[in-house]
This record gives structure tokens, C-alpha cells and sequence, in this order.
């Protein structure tokens, strides 16, 4: 048995040598205390996998839920680092900080380690798990996975649904009597629709320590429920713990679902052209089932192909104004398509800000889209040399100055909710178009080229269904292409 023990593991380091190029650690933090394992494979696909091990936030269980995924993961090509990080003792900050810098480093490493800095992902295992999803959803858009893995999750900070003492450590005998930070960091209640990356979730249904249904369900209806693109596979048996040991009965199978998960997803090319759709309701896709897949931007997407990069910013019921009822500049995704540094922007704005409560502030209009014009391209707001004019910004496609799209609102069909077709028409498409002209912007008139196509909209004759979300693709991707 001893001898039979001994080839084994010598078959094991055998293979991570062939399949692993390089293992190596480096401190997250000045006193070592943090750390993060680095595993780099022969042959990379150009993806990443950032791992968070579990422990209940009181210790680390980086064993079958860290290094023994280095094998697998980089005979897929995939580059793979094992963060060590600080135990919170009610100290969120510390383990979140660990798990970003990780992250940070990772992306910032990317050419010399031969990685997509667009395909970095993040996989946590129950309270790592509840670390990786928190990443996930409250970091910043730099520090954001780009997709999540997670093992039998820790989701909710509620101890009477959860793993108590994962709660308590991650927030504290008295963040657990605080109902507000028990709610936020539940993080099935901070899945944001198009910003919280697309997610994987693995599980056994006879969990006995974190209850499957309040959480790691938790998490996929929140994702499913905003769109989100978001897989969950739920093996028979196995109760917790299970990670990447080969003891699990459904290991191969899990695999098998993990490796495809991986293969399927889509990822922008190095070097894309990255367009930013910015707006309302109507650009976050209201109405249609899946928008993430289905709304405009993914359809712009199909169109522009891979060349291109497009990601959804649109926030239903949002105005152009900042004085209106839900100003579009106060909003995450604001914050998010700016640090996305998009080389174009789609602006379509201005639909709710035509009501009537919204509208008395019109005089307003034309300097808040100054702003966010000006704050997408800082360079327009400095003024013209003497004798010469704005140029277009034709052939300016950098993070630094990216070409702005204007588009007019669509048609209102029907005046529902108090929108009103006559003020966009009178009033907020003249000042976009002055706007445009002082600043050498492209106006895209969705008003007149989306005029005929009144049977592409759902009954509230406001937002458009799925046909019409592929034909605002059509003109607006026609747009880009010719310009």
C-alpha cells in the first residue's frame, strides 16, 4: 500500500512538471502574511483563474480547494494563482484587499505572463466562495473578475440561513447585528444587471453545512433574475468540501461541466475596439428575457463581431439629467463604462427625461451632456487653437479619446409613463444635435430611422422587443462601420 502510495504521488509531480512551467509565491502584503501561489502552464489559452479557498473565514483550506486545482486548470492552458489571504476577524477589508491585489497584479502581469488581462476569473469555495462573490459584485471595475466560479457558496450573511460562522468572522459579532451590512454583503442582493460577471455555481444537494438553496440558489436566481448569464449544476451527493479532490463521486462529471463552462465562454480578443453603450431602459434591454444575450449591445455585438468589444451600461428609467428623478451620472454603471475606457461610446439618452417632473429642468440638458460628453473625453473640453475647429474624431479611437455617438431617442408610440414624443422631438434632439455640431460628435437619428418600425415594440410602445433591439443593432453597428 505504501509503495503503491509513493508511485502515485510521484505520478502526480510528475505530471504538474509536464504540465505546470512555472510555480512560484509572491507576498500581497509587506509582512508576508498574505500571499499569493502562482502556477503558470507550458501552453497558455490566455486565461486566468484567480483562486479564494475556503475555511469559514477561520482558517484556509488551500489544499483540495487551492494548489490541487493547478493540475487540471493549467493542462487546460489556464494560468492559475492561489491567494492566501488574511483571515478577517470581523476586518472585511482584509481579505477583500488581499483577493484584489491579487487580482490587480495578475492583470497588471498579463503580457509578461502570456495572459488576456479580459479573462481573468475568479474561483472561491464556500466561505471563499462568499469572498469571490463579494469581489465579484462590490469591487471596483478593475478588480472585477471577468467570470466567477463558485464551489458550494457561502452567499448570505443572514447566520439563520447560513454558515454561521463564516458570517460572524466576515463581519463581526457587531456587523452582525448591523441589518444594512448584512444585506449588502449578501451578495445574491448586490447581483447588478450587466456589471456582476457571468457565473458558474457547483454543488452537491445534500450539503449539510451551507444550506444550497439560500445560498449558491440564492446567487443564481438573483443572476438569472437580472439577465445575467449564470450556469449552476447541483450533483446528487457529495455534502461540502468536496473542491477539486478526485474522492468526490461526481468528480469526473464536474470536470467535464467546468472544462465546457470555460470553453463556451466568449472573449474579447486583445486588442479590441471597446464600445461602450450607455442609457436607458431601452439600451438596458427592459422587456426582453436575457437582455445580457439578447438586448441591443449583444445584438450590436453579433453584428460588429469579434473585432469589437461591446458592453451593456444601460440602466433603465435613468435621464441625462441630473436634476431628473434617476440621474444617469450617479449610477455604478457610469463609473464602470468610464473605467472600461471605451474607444466608442453609444450615448441614447434622453427618452425619460421628457416627462413632464423632468423636463422643467430643460434648461439644464444641454450642460449635463456637455458633462458627460466632456467627462468621456476630457480633450474636448479644452477650447480650440485660434483658427482652427473641433475636428472629428474620426481615426481617434483610444481610451483617451474616444469617438461619441449621439443618438436621439426612438420614437415614443405611445405616451406612457408621461413620455412625451413632441419634447424629444421640439426640445432634447435640437440641443443633441448642438452639441454634436460644438463638439464634432456623430448624431445616429434613431427617431427617423427607427420611425417605421412601430410593430417592433412591446405594448407599451416605448421599448422595443426582441426584433426591434436587432434593428437598432443594424443601424447603429451601420453607423460605426461607415464612419
Amino acid at each position: 500500500m505504501k509503495k503503491l502510495m509513493i508511485w502515485n504521488l510521484l505520478m502526480l509531480a510528475m505530471t504538474m512538471q509536464a504540465q505546470t512551467a512555472r510555480k512560484f509565491t509572491l507576498n500581497l502584503t509587506d509582512d508576508g502574511k498574505a500571499q499569493m501561489v502562482c502556477f503558470l502552464p507550458q501552453t497558455s489559452s490566455g486565461k486566468a483563474i484567480v483562486g479564494v479557498p475556503g475555511g469559514g473565514y477561520s482558517v484556509l483550506s488551500n489544499s483540495h480547494e487551492g494548489y490541487l486545482a493547478s493540475e487540471w486548470l493549467n493542462q487546460q492552458g489556464i494560468a492559475y494563482f492561489v491567494v492566501n489571504y488574511r483571515l478577517p476577524n470581523g476586518d472585511r477589508s482584509k481579505p477583500m484587499g488581499d483577493v484584489e491585489h491579487g487580482i490587480r497584479i495578475v492583470r497588471d502581469s498579463a503580457q509578461t505572463w502570456s495572459i488576456n488581462p479580459h479573462d481573468v476569473g475568479i474561483m472561491g469555495f464556500s466561505a471563499g466562495g462568499h469572498l469571490a462573490s463579494v469581489i465579484s459584485t462590490h469591487s471596483d471595475f478593475d478588480v472585477r473578475p471577468d467570470f466567477t466560479i463558485l464551489f458550494y457558496p457561502v452567499i448570505s450573511m443572514d447566520e439563520r440561513v447560513s454558515h454561521k460562522w463564516s458570517c460572524r468572522y466576515f463581519l463581526g459579532e457587531e456587523g452582525q447585528k448591523d441589518p444594512k451590512l448584512v444585506r449588502d454583503f449578501s451578495t445574491d442582493q448586490a447581483v447588478r444587471r450587466h456589471l456582476t460577471p457571468p457565473a458558474i455555481i457547483i454543488m452537491a444537494s445534500d450539503d449539510r453545512l451551507v444550506p444550497p438553496v439560500t445560498n449558491g440558489v440564492a446567487y443564481y436566481s438573483a443572476m438569472r433574475n437580472a439577465g445575467n448569464e449564470c450556469a449552476m449544476y447541483i450533483y446528487p451527493t457529495g455534502d461540502h468540501g468536496f473542491g477539486f479532490g478526485s474522492w468526490f463521486k461526481y468528480h469526473d462529471q464536474m470536470l467535464t461541466d467546468l472544462g465546457n463552462w470555460l470553453k463556451a465562454r466568449q472573449t474579447p480578443q486583445p486588442g479590441a475596439i471597446r464600445v461602450a453603450c450607455i442609457g436607458n431602459s431601452i439600451t438596458d434591454g427592459h422587456g426582453i428575457d436575457m437582455a445580457t444575450q439578447y438586448g441591443y449591445p449583444a445584438e450590436l455585438q453579433k453584428k460588429l463581431g469579434n473585432g469589437y468589444w461591446v458592453k451593456n451600461f444601460g440602466v433603465s428609467a435613468r435621464t441625462m439629467l441630473n436634476k431628473g428623478d434617476y440621474p444617469y451620472m450617479n449610477e455604478m454603471a457610469w463609473q464602470d463604462a468610464l473605467a472600461f475606457k471605451p474607444d466608442v461610446v453609444i450615448i441614447k439618452l434622453g427618452t425619460n427625461d421628457s416627462k413632464p417632473y423632468n423636463w422643467q429642468h430643460n434648461s439644464e440638458f444641454r450642460q449635463d451632456l456637455e458633462q458627460m460628453v466632456t467627462t468621456l473625453c476630457p480633450a474636448l473640453a479644452q477650447p480650440a487653437k485660434k483658427g482652427k475647429k473641433n475636428k472629428s474624431q474620426k481615426s481617434q479611437l483610444s481610451s483617451q479619446k474616444p469617438q461619441i455617438f449621439l443618438c436621439t431617442p426612438i420614437p415614443a408610440f405611445k405616451s406612457t409613463w408621461d413620455i412625451n414624443d413632441s419634447v424629444i422631438v421640439n426640445g432634447i434632439i435640437p440641443i443633441q444635435k448642438e452639441v454634436a455640431q460644438k463638439y464634432g460628435l456623430r448624431i445616429i437619428d434613431l427617431h427617423t430611422h427607427y420611425a417605421n418600425d412601430g410593430d417592433k415594440m412591446l405594448t407599451d410602445g416605448i421599448h422595443p422587443d426582441g426584433k426591434g433591439a436587432q434593428r437598432l443593432a443594424e443601424i447603429i453597428a451601420g453607423e460605426i462601420k461607415n464612419n
